[in-house]
Formats: structure tokens, sequence, C-alpha cells
């Protein structure tokens, strides 16, 4: 690559983290999911997937300032103790308090794919494993992203499964009052090379905003994209049964941002949240800096339409 000097504010890096209590900065990297704090505008929470095995987080972001900066880094525990079998993918505020975390699982690894509540301190304090007329056909590429909408959690699986048509994949929604999950199809875009699915999935004002992206990079990268479902549209049935096929319509294109500052189009964009004012952010996974040219971009998209 070449590199020019300007007179000109920095466009990269677009998020930063500041010092802990130590005086060290606050290590972050493979962000997989986002998050908006339910009442201050630009305060988003977001998570480190399995690259991090042995330090799950979450990590509070102040996207009010330029760049974003991370600000506080909060472990996930189980008994006291950095989780262990998680690789976490997406992130839901609870009013009630604490969060709501989706974990994409790895049968191989046996990494169980599930949702996890934990408390404000980190703790997870409820599990809620995936039905097993759903494992029964389960794949690795499993939850990428999680919200909360009337009482009830929806869950983007990145990929098709073993029951599913290559042309679509699940949302499944779980109701905390019965306890019962049923699923729709969200229809994919088709891949012109790789494969197609989902990164995020976050409910604002009766919409379900997804992330649907390729897994190819640079000139190959044809779809880094965001659409919305009408939540009262969707009519979720049992799974196992016949689903009904959602219908999306297209929000924003990713390609203009991620094209911007003329390097490589990355691959995994795949946090999105919209705060408390309707401001949509959107965030990258650098996936550790382990076989990737290793930049997160953090981008304020400002009100979506």
């Amino acid at each position: 690559m070449l590199y020019q000097w300007q007179e000109q504010n920095a466009n990269y890096p677009s998020i930063v983290s500041q010092n802990n209590a130590s005086g060290q900065p606050i290590g972050w990297g493979a962000l997989s999911g986002l998050a908006a704090d339910l009442k201050t505008p630009g305060k988003l929470y977001g998570v480190n997937d399995s690259f991090y095995s042995a330090q799950p987080a979450i990590f509070t972001i102040d996207a009010n300032q330029t760049p974003a900066r991370i600000i506080h880094k909060l472990t996930v525990t189980r008994q006291g103790m950095p989780a262990e079998k998680l690789d976490l993918e997406g992130i839901a505020v609870d009013p009630k308090g604490g969060f709501w975390l989706a974990s994409e699982g790895h049968p191989d690894k046996e990494v169980p794919h599930g949702v996890y509540h934990v408390t404000e301190y980190g703790e997870i304090d409820q599990t809620i494993p995936f039905p097993d007329e759903l494992l029964e056909h389960q794949l690795r590429f499993g939850a990428e992203g999680i919200t909360l909408a009337d009482d009830a959690l929806w869950v983007a699986i990145q990929r098709p499964w073993k029951d599913d048509a290559k042309d679509r994949t699940k949302l499944l929604r779980y109701d905390l009052a019965n306890q019962s999950w049923q699923a729709v199809y969200y229809p994919l875009e088709p891949a012109q090379k790789g494969w197609m699915g989902l990164s995020e999935i976050t409910a604002r004002d009766g919409m379900l905003y997804i992330l649907e992206r390729d897994n190819q990079l640079a000139q190959a990268a044809k779809v880094k994209r965001l659409y919305k479902v009408d939540l009262s549209s969707l009519k979720p049935a049992a799974i196992g049964s016949q689903l009904p096929l959602a219908k999306k319509t297209l929000v924003h294109d990713f390609l203009p941002e991620l094209k911007a500052g003329n390097g490589i189009v990355v691959d995994k964009i795949e946090g999105f949240t919209l705060d408390s004012l309707g401001q949509g952010y959107a965030v990258t996974d650098n996936d550790g800096v382990d076989d990737s040219t290793g930049e997160t971009y953090f981008m304020k998209l400002g009100t979506l339409r």
C-alpha cells in the first residue's frame, strides 16, 4: 500500500481504548457484536469472539468521541472465573438488568450453541440451550446476533444448517414468558463466490435490522449490507415445521464505507446497533489479526431510513 501525508484529520483508527486502572491500555480485538445502552445516546456495548477464548468480555464503548473509545472491559464469568466454551457473537441489553449473549457453537470443539444471561457484573446466571429439534441438524455456523423485542429474544443463525435450503437461514424466536422456541426463514442473497450469511440482528421501532454479508474481501467483496424486516409481518412457526419466509428491504450498503480508505475491503462486518436516538453504528471483526489484515473499522452512520 502507498500512504500520503495530508493536513487533515486521520480517518484511521476509528476506535481505540483508554487505559485501565493500572495505567495499561484496555486490550481488545475481534469485536463481533454491538448493542446500545437503552438511555444514553452514543453509549454502546460490544463483545469479542472465541479468538480470545480465555477472555470472553463485554466492552463499553463511548461512540460520542472520535475515534470511538473503549472505556471499560467486563469479563464474562462462570462461578467467578472467566467462562470457557463460549464464542460470543451477539449482545443485547436486558432492561431488567444485565445482558443477553449469543454464543456460536462448534460441535467438534464441544462448544455448545446457546443463549446466556449475565448480570451487570458479568456472571452467567441463566443458560438457554438450543432445542433438540434444532440441534439434530446443527452445523458450527450458529448464532451471530441477538436482540430483544416484545419480551422475546431473536437470534440470527449465520448460515443454513442441514435441514435448510441453501438460499435461506433461520431467525429464531425465544419467548421468555413461556420458554418456547419458534423460527422463520430469512432469504439470503445469491453468493457469487464463497458463501452468504448473517452477522447481526437488532430490533428497533417494530423492525428487525439484519447484517448480511458474503465471506469475500478486496475486489471479490460484493455484499456487506443492512436489511430490515417488519416484525409485524413475521409469523414464527414451530421448529421442525414448515417455516414462513421473511420479506426484507435494503437499508444500507457498507461497501462505500469499507472502500473509503482505499485499502483492502475487509471480510467481516459483524456488529450493528441503533442507539437511543436512532443513530446507527457498525463495526468489523479483525479476527484478532490472525490471518487477517487486522483493521477494525468503526462506522457512525447517522439516522438510517
